[in-house]
């Protein structure tokens, strides 16, 4: 990927888990400025774990970064707390799809808004904005949380992210039990969202034929290592990531690091 313009920088990282479990091994991907960036792989493949690295949120799953570094904007982060991260326009959006389930939606849309200074007219502008985005959660705006749909929570977590007017968010398996309609509408919105406000987006995501419809680069990730990485276009087209990740082959190997045409590139080997 280009340098141009790069807002995140992860750089060889290793991460462990209870000082002992090796989650992570050597991790390095950017995502520039106003990009939607994907992180495919199975589960246990490390997505959530890279992601968690970024947002500072390992501490509470005692997990740490034991190696390697990560970067905002050329400022190193790995010691800096969730809360700082917030106001450098870094927002996680977890998987499961996380909400206050005894608030209605807009009780949930305005905790998002907790860290903002620029007054009730801003965080307004900002909830209009959210519900112009996400139609549903206007007309259940009343309604708690508990009583919503699976699609509708996933849309009021994302919506409640961008209440803090972020640059970045991490989104973590957005379509996990997601029916595939919503899944390509909460898709959808994500894209929207990345080309009309320049919302940068980091995803998570083993549904990998529709992230890479809407990703503009790609890393696959097996076993805490980064086994392929390209243009999203290009690793559609990719004849062994079609075989193993869009059930597009018919031989049975265990794993994608065993194709014999793949070969690693020299910089994961560091």
């Amino acid at each position: 990927m280009s340098a141009e313009n790069v807002l995140l920088n992860v750089n060889g990282i290793e991460v462990i888990y209870n000082h002992v479990i090796l989650v992570l091994k050597g991790v390095s991907l950017q995502v520039s400025e106003g990009r939607i960036v994907a992180l495919l792989g199975g589960n246990g493949a490390g997505k959530t774990t890279t992601l968690r690295a970024v947002s500072n949120l390992l501490a509470g799953e005692r997990g740490e970064v034991t190696k390697g570094s990560i970067e905002l904007r050329g400022e190193r982060i790995e010691k800096l707390s969730t809360a700082d991260m917030v106001e450098r326009g870094v927002i996680q959006v977890m998987e499961g799809r996380h909400c206050f389930a005894h608030l209605t939606i807009e009780e949930n849309l305005l905790t998002g808004a907790y860290t903002r200074k620029d007054g009730k007219a801003a965080v307004s502008a900002t909830l209009d904005k959210v519900y112009g985005y996400f139609p549903r959660l206007k007309q259940r705006r009343g309604s708690q949380a508990a009583y919503t749909s699976g699609g509708e929570q996933q849309m009021c977590a994302i919506g409640r992210a961008l209440m803090a007017n972020p640059k970045m968010v991490l989104l973590d398996e957005p379509s996990m039990g997601l029916a595939p309609q919503i899944v390509q509408e909460v898709f959808e919105i994500v894209r929207d969202l990345n080309t009309k406000e320049r919302v940068t987006f980091l995803l998570a995501e083993q549904n990998t034929n529709m992230a890479l419809r809407y990703a503009d680069y790609g890393y696959i990730l097996e076993n805490g290592r980064v086994v392929m990485d390209g243009k999203a276009a290009d690793l559609r087209e990719n004849e062994d990531v079609k075989e193993f990740y869009l059930g597009m082959g018919g031989a049975d190997r265990k794993s994608f690091r065993d194709v014999k045409s793949y070969k690693r590139r020299k910089r994961w080997l560091a």
